[in-house]
This record gives structure tokens, sequence and C-alpha cells, in this order.
């Protein structure tokens, strides 16, 4: 292969060793000068007229070499299946949608009042808890200590209530769970109620 940059030579080059080891497709594509002069129209004949490429039915010839090189383009969706995609995943979003808000709803709240630890085997946790004055709930608690390790932990249960008792119509509840500790507490926590069936 010649150096120095010299292009005419390096063509040359690959005309004469491409001959004997490359397909002639890529001679085509490096020499085109090597197109036997049968398959090439003659110099000056024909040079406006265009022809359809068989591959893309496109009559451009960037058109054919893109297809060559790369495939021939993805057909788009019809309009009849962009309407269907597009309704299969709205009505999944407003399922998931649906659950996700019916879901988290357990039909009780909680809310921690206080704690207050009493000494390093006993603490308690004053809660606020709304629910249905008729049903009955249970409530887990716990004690923590200051690495945030679980030193004592409790349910307590939340029974029905009367129109009078609590506010809200019997719907909200201050209780108190007490638990016993492991060691000394500095925190305690509502971690979650729950309806009894």
């Amino acid at each position: 292969m010649p150096l120095g940059g010299d292009h005419v030579g390096y063509l040359r080059f690959l005309e004469q060793w491409g001959k004997n080891h490359l397909p002639e497709w890529t001679l085509n594509l490096y020499c085109p000068d090597t197109v036997p002069a049968r398959d090439r129209p003659a110099r000056g004949a024909n040079r406006g007229t265009r022809y359809v490429d068989a591959v893309t039915n496109l009559n451009s010839p960037a058109a054919t070499s893109l297809a060559n090189r790369y495939g021939t383009p993805k057909r788009a969706l019809s309009k009849k299946a962009k309407i269907i995609i597009l309704s299969v995943v709205g009505v999944l979003s407003l399922t998931w949608i649906i659950w996700a808000v019916a879901g988290a709803n357990t039909g009780v709240t909680q809310k921690l009042v206080s704690y207050e630890v009493v000494d390093p085997t006993f603490a308690t946790v004053d809660l606020s808890v709304t629910k249905d004055p008729g049903s009955t709930a249970k409530c887990a608690v716990k004690a923590m200590n200051e690495s945030y390790a679980t030193v004592g932990w409790n349910v307590i249960t939340v029974g029905p209530n009367g129109t009078d008792d609590g506010s809200a119509n019997g719907r909200t509840t201050t209780v108190r769970g007490q638990m016993r500790t492991d060691s000394l507490a500095v925190t305690g926590v509502v971690e979650n109620c729950w309806i009894v069936k």
C-alpha cells in the first residue's frame, strides 16, 4: 500500500488487490470505476433518469444506498394499532390508580400523640386512632433505643366505640399502649394499625 497520502495510488492498489480478494459489491462501494462496463450506463447517457428501488420503493439513490447498508425501513404502526395500544395502556393505568387508592385505604388511621419512657424496662405510647365506631382495630407499637434498634414491642386492641366516646361521633379515640423493654428506650412509635375482621 502506498504511503504519504497518495489517495490515487491507494485506490489503484485497492482496485488491483480487490479484484482477486473482495466481493464485487465492495468494489462498487470503494472503486466505482471497477464495475464492468456492461453493468453501468455509458458516460453521459441517461444521466437524468432515476430508477425506482426494488427494496424501498423509493426513487432516490440515497434511499437505495441506505437500504442496502442498513436494511429496509420499518413500517409505522397503523392508526388502528396506535388506538388499541393507547387504549390498553390507559385501562391498565386507570386500574393501577384505582388499586393504589383503594388498597391504601385500610379504614383506619393512626397518629402518635406522645410517648413516655418510665424506666429501662417499661415505656408507654399514646396514640389517636380514627376508624368506624363499630369496628375493632389493632395497632403495633414499639420502643427504640438511641441506635434505632427495637427494644420493646406490643400489639394493642382498640375496641368499638359509642358515639359519645372520643371525638368525631366516636370515630377518633385516644389510647395508651404499654410495653416492656429490654433496655433503656429513647422513643416510642406506632408502626401500623389495621381493622380486625
